[in-house]
């Protein structure tokens, strides 16, 4: 009996779907972290500038949301085989949930150091920060297609 054999297909697909959530949601706490790092310090100096520094410190925390919608869907559809899957099925389900899992990872933490970045925008030209959100819009475009790719792998599994 092989390695895979012994863990079954079942388990592969689950843990799959575990990192999606899991890589993807490590990823926003630390980007919403280092982006809440560098808000904290300009709103210490300008409390107005509160909401505009909170909406650049969420921006990170999209990748976990796209993580976990990845986890729900591949958990229901793995349990809807159950165990009888195989262990091909199972790295099917664990292929198809990699890139949220680490596409959301990585996204998230660069758009977070980005976010952080552009809130000096919002402390120097505050008529400007939304030119700091584009930046940080361009590094989600890439969170949205590992959100995409993985998507239609879990789809594509038969």
């Amino acid at each position: 009996m092989t390695f895979l054999e012994s863990i079954g297909g079942l388990a592969i697909g689950l843990l799959g779907a575990a990192l999606a959530a899991l890589l993807a949601c490590i990823g926003s706490a630390k980007g919403t972290g280092i982006a809440g790092e560098a808000g904290a310090g300009l709103v210490s100096e300008d409390p107005s500038k509160f909401g505009k520094a909170m909406i650049m410190q969420v921006l990170p925390g999209t990748q976990g949301l796209y993580g976990f919608v990845i986890w729900f869907l591949a958990q229901s559809r793995i349990f809807s085989v159950g165990e009888s899957m195989t262990i091909a099925q199972g790295m099917q389900f664990f292929g198809a949930c990699m890139p949220v899992a680490f596409g959301g990872l990585l996204s998230a933490i660069a758009q977070g150091k980005v976010a952080a970045a552009s809130l000096n925008i919002l402390a120097k030209k505050p008529d400007d920060w939304s030119k700091g959100m584009i930046f940080c819009i361009t590094v989600e475009f890439y969170a949205i297609l590992c959100l995409l790719a993985s998507f239609l792998m879990l789809n594509g599994i038969s």
